[in-house]
């Protein structure tokens, strides 16, 4: 009985320093390391594992959880930012992507699951251009506070969703979404909204 508190204590006490003190160290280096290039990042806010372009085009908010395997992706020629604004207290999930041409702000307390994608620029499609050499149109994404968007979510260029608004699992979000609405569906349209109580 000794014995299986002791193996239950040693797993215990390898889990704490495997994902919380190395993790939280690992973490710190990093989010140094992304300030000397430019990124700010605001107190608080630990940094995973992620991929990041152009560190200079992010600003990430106080108290921030960010997980694993975010990709950051300024699409455009090197230029002064930030062009990725996120708030404060907001979570973003393993997976997500942002392809940034133009801009995009998310604010405070909002919540991005896993494997959501923010593109904010398309292609052009003109008969007789090689697609290799069409225009691509740019518009800025806007995300207010308190917003709630589920896994897997794509938002698309010029999108605004306004605060509080709720985004269902899997939808592709093309048009403006209104403060409180609760959208889902390829492409995304209104299903309810939320009412306070």
């Amino acid at each position: 009985m000794k014995t299986m508190e002791g193996n239950k204590s040693i797993h215990q006490a390898f889990f704490v320093l495997k994902f919380r003190l190395i993790a939280v160290f690992c973490a710190w280096i990093r989010k140094s390391w992304y300030r000397l290039q430019g990124m700010q990042i605001g107190s608080k806010t630990l940094l995973p594992s992620i991929k990041v372009n152009w560190p200079h085009q992010i600003a990430l908010g106080k108290a921030c959880k960010l997980e694993t395997g975010i990709h950051f992706k300024y699409d455009a020629a090197w230029k002064p930012g930030p062009s990725v604004r996120i708030g404060n207290h907001v979570f973003i999930g393993s997976g997500c992507e942002f392809n940034i041409t133009s801009h995009i702000s998310i604010g405070d307390h909002s919540l991005i699951a896993s494997g959501c994608r923010f593109i904010d620029h398309n292609h052009g499609i003109e008969p007789g251009l090689p697609m290799s050499e069409q225009d691509c149109p740019a518009a800025p994404i806007s995300i207010g506070e308190d917003v709630w968007l589920g896994c897997n979510v794509v938002v698309l260029k010029g999108v605004k969703i306004g605060d509080g608004a709720v985004i269902g699992a899997g939808a592709v979000v093309t048009k403006t979404v209104m403060p409180m609405e609760i959208w889902a569906g390829v492409p995304a349209h209104k299903i309810g909204e939320r009412r306070k109580q």
